[in-house]
């Protein structure tokens, strides 16, 4: 969840490619940096600190082999039936969860619109827009940029980095992006798998395959999430630092 896949990243160039021609050589060099940048953080939330049990032991690979072909197919579909059902439910169960949590925050959100005469849209990706702004400044990215990219940084964990970059292309396509330093930077730190429909994917189908694990995949779940968004996040943070612009840190 730290890194993209390649079959995507074309995709991604073709939504930034008219605003920003060189995003093609950024999303790849994001792809490397983020691939360390995750062990990074996953050792850091959750340090190995015991024996690896296998540390030494020559692994001998298994293999299943049918009686026939018929049975091959038979039980390969279903495998293959149980991986989709599994990422399927978790992954409607999530967005289930999310749109309760919209809900509340909207009903919420009115009370607090009338109390303190605010006109904003709560929702759940407007509050992980207000935890992201911070972030954003930590990257290197301008104060005055920096209001639009948190939103569509913190947004990424609910509607995944596809439409965030559609949204990114959209404000540098209205002029709203005022420094180009803020453009790359968020490219960089969009350049991952960080959000709830890839941990339901990544859990729901592991679980399938192996459902006597799927206890530990629940109790890593969470983390290997936060994991993943920090390791985007240092990695735009290393754009940042390494853009020739000034930002907020570097007192330009």
């Amino acid at each position: 969840m730290g890194t993209i896949a390649s079959t995507v990243l074309a995709l991604y160039v073709f939504f930034l490619k008219d605003q920003l021609p060189t995003i093609a050589g950024h999303l790849v060099s994001a792809s490397f940096l983020s691939a360390p940048a995750a062990v990074v953080m996953a050792k850091f939330i959750l340090p190995e600190t015991e024996h690896p049990k296998t540390l030494g032991v020559h692994a001998k690979p298994h293999y299943e082999r049918e009686d026939n072909i018929i049975m091959a197919i038979i039980n390969g579909a279903w495998s293959g039936l149980r991986l989709l059902g599994g990422i399927v439910a978790l992954l409607m169960a999530f967005l289930g969860i999310l749109a309760f949590l919209d809900l509340i925050l909207g009903g919420m959100g009115g009370y607090i619109n009338q109390w303190f005469g605010l006109n904003i849209q709560w929702s759940f990706k407007t509050l992980l827009g207000y935890v992201a702004y911070p972030f954003t400044l930590v990257l290197g990215i301008p104060p005055s940029d920096a209001p639009a990219l948190a939103k569509i940084i913190g947004e990424r964990t609910v509607v995944t980095e596809l439409v965030s970059y559609q949204h990114l292309s959209r404000l540098m396509a209205d002029g709203v992006i005022l420094h180009p330093r803020s453009a790359i930077i968020a490219s960089y730190a969009l350049c991952g798998f960080a959000h709830v429909a890839s941990l339901a994917i990544f859990v729901g189908g592991i679980g399938a395959l192996a459902p006597q694990r799927l206890r530990d995949l629940s109790r890593l779940s969470l983390r290997a999430l936060l994991a993943a968004t920090l390791a985007c996040l240092m990695t735009g943070a290393v754009a940042g630092f390494f853009s020739s612009s000034s930002s907020i840190l570097l007192g330009g």
